[in-house]
């Protein structure tokens, strides 16, 4: 007990000194660097009274890259691509500055002020994520990524229920890391059900129904699809599941933490993935939410010393982790201010590629998140879109799978055909993206569209009237 109130007084003396702009660690006060001019952050920037880092410090850059019209001036393209990942928000950067230089202790150190300041602020991170998603800060585990959550999730719950349930179900649009682990699975015995998606990617809350069975240990079914921005109807979903004992629902919410509303209890959810790179923050850290109570026990992947509950081992990066925390932070406190944003930018892109490009078809529920738009280009072939629009970061499907030639199976699962799954763009509207970006895209699209098409012998059948789909191709000419 003595050393429990020691260890507490010594706390707050650091935390106190700390805060002292006397103290050793004065340099946590802002120097009037103008860490703002690097990207254009909100207008509350300077109203949140975080670390400003020195001119002085390693890494830190205080210059804006330019960027002209062109990659011949050797300037960078404009990024459009927020689902592979998402700039850092200065603010992130800021606020784990601290921790990459001066406040280095190792969380888990229990016996000195060094582990102690980490310690806090480990902790005040895992608040900031609890908050964001409505949870219990203890239900929150720290892990490498989204992929990590995912695998221990998935394999988690079911290796420790395989004795008794060997049944999982999710979709058939989930993200590789979760196909990926469910067929895993299935090479240990288990029995998966992918269940189809309707047209618009949503799946029938009637099939998830009659699919869970005596021994069905596992739902997993993704909340905003990577590519494709359709969201589920996770609280119908966690109402169904939770009709049957002994099943859990699990979501990969990589995409949509910080840019939809979740939450936990809400909408009936036991374990969720999180990454921080998915919402400003940075690679290489992520979270996973798994419920205690009533309780979920998944069996751990990581062997060690038993850190994060014994359900992830292995010292918890704390810069990282603080990143992920502030993200969080900043995520719920500007969520309605960026969908706003986001979706005035959204529309503004789909509304005037529409006015100028005919056949242009969007992929997925128009009602989706409007920060992931995917359009298929009719007899415009996507590499060679892609390829033409060197002044532009896009994507043509998921960053995890962007080196295959296959065409999306995310949209061949919409019903989307072959020619139109390769056709597609997906273009990633976020926080700093500006109509200035948005209006520049457009006009390259447009027009690199109509010169492929004019290149196009396929274009110039259908001007001329002829309808390809009754053209029989197999006819060899003679």
């Amino acid at each position: 007990m003595l050393s429990r109130i020691s260890r507490n007084v010594s706390r707050r003396s650091l935390v106190a000194s700390v805060s002292s702009a006397s103290g050793r660690r004065a340099f946590v006060q802002p120097s009037g660097a103008d860490r703002a001019s690097l990207v254009d952050v909100p207008s509350t920037y300077q109203e949140d009274g975080h670390f400003t880092p020195r001119p002085d410090m390693l890494g830190f850059k205080l210059e804006t890259p330019r960027r002209e019209d062109s990659l011949e001036a050797k300037t960078r393209p404009i990024y459009l691509d927020m689902q592979a990942t998402t700039p850092v928000d200065p603010r992130v950067h800021d606020a784990m500055l601290p921790f990459l230089t001066d406040q280095y202790g190792n969380p888990h150190s229990r016996t000195h002020a060094y582990g102690w300041e980490a310690e806090q602020a480990v902790e005040d991170a895992r608040k900031h994520v609890a908050d964001l998603i409505g949870a219990d800060a203890k239900d929150v585990v720290f892990t490498s990524g989204a992929t990590e959550s995912n695998n221990m999730s998935i394999k988690g719950v079911a290796r420790f229920h395989k004795e008794k349930k060997r049944h999982i179900i999710t979709t058939q649009t989930e993200h590789k890391c979760v196909l990926d682990s469910c067929r895993n699975l299935g090479e240990e015995g288990f029995d998966i059900t992918y269940l189809p998606v309707q047209k618009n990617g949503v799946i029938s809350l009637d099939e998830l129904e009659a699919a869970i069975r005596p021994d069905t240990s596992l739902v997993s079914i993704m909340a905003v699809n990577n590519e494709t921005g359709v969201i589920q109807p996770l609280k119908e979903i966690g109402a169904i599941v939770h009709k049957h004992r002994g099943v859990y629902f699990h979501t990969d919410a990589a995409q949509a933490v910080g840019k939809i509303h979740l939450d936990v209890n809400e909408m009936g959810i036991d374990l969720m993935s999180i990454s921080g790179h998915k919402l400003y923050g940075p690679k290489g850290v992520g979270a996973a939410y798994v419920r205690r109570r009533p309780r979920v026990r998944p069996e751990p992947i990581f062997s060690g010393g038993g850190q994060e509950r014994g359900l992830r081992s292995g010292t918890v990066p704390t810069s990282l982790v603080v990143g992920l925390g502030e993200a969080a932070r900043l995520a719920q406190k500007e969520m309605a201010r960026d969908h706003v944003h986001i979706k005035e930018l959204s529309d503004r892109l789909i509304n005037k590629i529409n006015a100028e490009v005919e056949h242009v078809v969007r992929n997925g529920d128009a009602n989706g998140y409007p920060g992931c738009v995917n359009l298929s280009f009719s007899y415009v072939e996507g590499e060679s879109l892609l390829m033409a629009l060197k002044d532009i970061a896009l994507s043509s499907g998921s960053a995890c799978t962007s080196a295959s030639l296959e065409p999306s199976y995310v949209l061949r699962a919409l019903g989307a055909a072959e020619d139109m799954a390769h056709s597609s763009l997906r273009f990633g509207i976020g926080r700093f993206t500006t109509a200035a970006e948005v209006d520049f895209v457009v006009k390259h699209i447009i027009s690199t569209a109509h010169r492929l098409r004019e290149m196009s012998p396929l274009w110039e059948m259908v001007q001329e009237g002829i309808d390809i789909n009754s053209i029989d191709w197999s006819q060899s000419q003679h």
